[in-house]
């Protein structure tokens, strides 16, 4: 039976400040640390033994996976890291903070930004301190200036079909190490989440999540493995 393991990076320093931070790279707090490394027991403690991993190429998300598999002893483990497991990119909400904005342009319209289907937070300005236009890991790669949930889908989706699928298929045990959004995208596909209701669903952080499927990869069972 395929297993599909799913976890959120632990808190990171962005979390902590409340801030927007999508393609930015940041760094595990010592929370975010702890919960990885939380996430990684469990994993042994269910009994679970993934065979491959993927995750996005930033730090929160590599460290926690990282950490995960340490606490597991699965540190031998093939990790393949790739930008369209990225977190979504928050335009030009990139390092603002969420509260400020807030009583700024009111409360309705950051919720629009942070959790509509379809609609976009401003793009980048071609001089905003955080573009990664220099940043190596996205050499050759058309940077988006910013991207709604539905941009990150379509981004996630094509890669999952491709590069995961196969191995769930050939009744592999996968284990993710993400984000909030680039799972939503894969959350909603599994388990068939409409547009509307996909916005609300929390993921939180260093909590895994495991998907039982059956042969043809529909979803039998998902289940939080601290509360399996």
């Amino acid at each position: 039976m395929p297993k599909l393991i799913l976890v959120r990076h632990g808190q990171s320093e962005w979390n902590l400040e409340n801030r927007f931070t999508g393609w930015w790279d940041v760094d595990l707090t010592d929370k975010g640390v702890e919960e990885a490394r939380s996430a990684g027991r469990l994993i042994a403690e269910k009994g679970l033994a993934p065979t491959r991993c993927f995750t996005s190429v930033l730090t929160r998300a590599i460290r926690t996976l990282h950490l995960a598999l340490y606490e597991a002893k699965m540190l031998y483990l093939p990790v393949t890291k790739d930008w369209r497991l990225n977190e979504r990119h928050y335009g030009g909400l990139t390092g603002l903070n969420k509260q400020e904005m807030r009583d700024k342009v009111g409360d309705e319209q950051v919720h629009i930004w942070r959790r509509s289907f379809d609609v976009p937070p401003p793009p980048q300005d071609e001089d905003d301190k955080y573009r990664m236009d220099a940043d190596p890991r996205y050499k050759g790669i058309d940077i988006p200036d910013t991207e709604s949930l539905k941009d990150t889908i379509a981004r996630v989706m094509p890669y999952y079909e491709e590069q995961i699928v196969p191995h769930l298929k050939a009744g592999e045990t996968v284990l993710i190490s993400a984000h909030g959004n680039s799972l939503r995208a894969l959350e909603k596909h599994l388990s068939n989440i409409s547009d509307d209701e996909i916005t609300g669903l929390e993921i939180p952080t260093g909590r895994p999540i495991l998907y039982e499927l059956d042969d043809q990869l529909n979803a039998l069972s998902r289940a939080y493995l601290d509360e399996a």
